[in-house]
């Protein structure tokens, strides 16, 4: 069985639009469950109903500790097509603590594996993004060793999601998400488990990814979610080594 997390970088409020919780609402659940480093990364354009820019622009305003909880706000943005173009200028992905990049399929068609490889490098090779989200959906296949050696290559790091787990419209995700594990393992790459939560009792909760650690033997100190230290100087030296 998992351990508790100590940090939850994927999560969304209401102002995505399909959640249901306040920034508040979330670090006061984060601080019940002893989440120390909760991120709120909202969706950027091109989802129905979330944010306009302008939202990301304002972010300073929020305080960064909440009911002792360290927040890190940012957005979960958009991969356009198959050269890995975002849908957030880098103006406001420059401002953000943290920058997560993900394919869905509002903004993007489904190509072949090739192309939909060619779009998560690309994004993986953008010097703003931290994080690639949820790369596990069958619907979107992908090259995943040429994945984890990029993401190695430009210091970024690989969702295992649980809240992708239980999505019926994803397809061979348990399978695809021991095939991250088994190379970022071989590569010594770290990986990030995140709730993906939308309602704040969602937080932390990895009822769905023990199920996939449970099947394989994955060193633990390569868990980032158990060492917020590590997770804090890896954002750091991302922005310090921004071109």
């Amino acid at each position: 069985m998992m351990k508790p997390l100590k940090l939850d970088l994927h999560t969304h409020t209401l102002a995505s639009g399909h959640a249901y919780g306040t920034i508040q609402e979330m670090a006061k659940e984060a601080a019940e469950k002893q989440i120390e480093v909760l991120g709120i990364t909202e969706h950027a354009k091109g989802i129905p109903g979330t944010c306009e820019d302008i939202y990301f622009a304002n972010l300073k305003v929020v305080p960064r500790r909440i009911n002792g909880v360290q927040l890190l706000l940012g957005s979960e943005i958009n991969i356009l097509d198959y050269e890995g173009h975002l849908s957030l200028k880098p103006k406001y992905m420059e401002q953000l603590d943290i920058c997560i990049a993900g394919i869905h399929w509002q903004c993007y068609t489904f190509g072949s594996r090739e192309e939909n490889t060619r779009a998560v490098i690309g994004a993986i090779r953008n010097p703003f993004i931290d994080v690639i989200s949820h790369p596990d959906d069958g619907n979107c296949p992908l090259y995943y060793e040429a994945v984890v050696a990029a993401a190695k290559e430009h210091h970024t790091l690989l969702e295992i999601n649980n809240n992708s787990l239980r999505m019926s419209s994803r397809k061979d995700v348990l399978e695809n998400d021991l095939t991250i594990l088994r190379l970022c393992k071989e590569y010594g790459h770290p990986v990030l488990v995140s709730s993906d939560a939308h309602f704040p009792t969602d937080i932390g909760n990895t009822d769905e990814v023990e199920k996939v650690f449970a099947r394989i033997d994955f060193p633990e100190e390569l868990i980032i979610n158990y060492n917020p230290q590590k997770l804090l100087d890896f954002l750091h030296w991302n922005r310090e080594h921004r071109k």
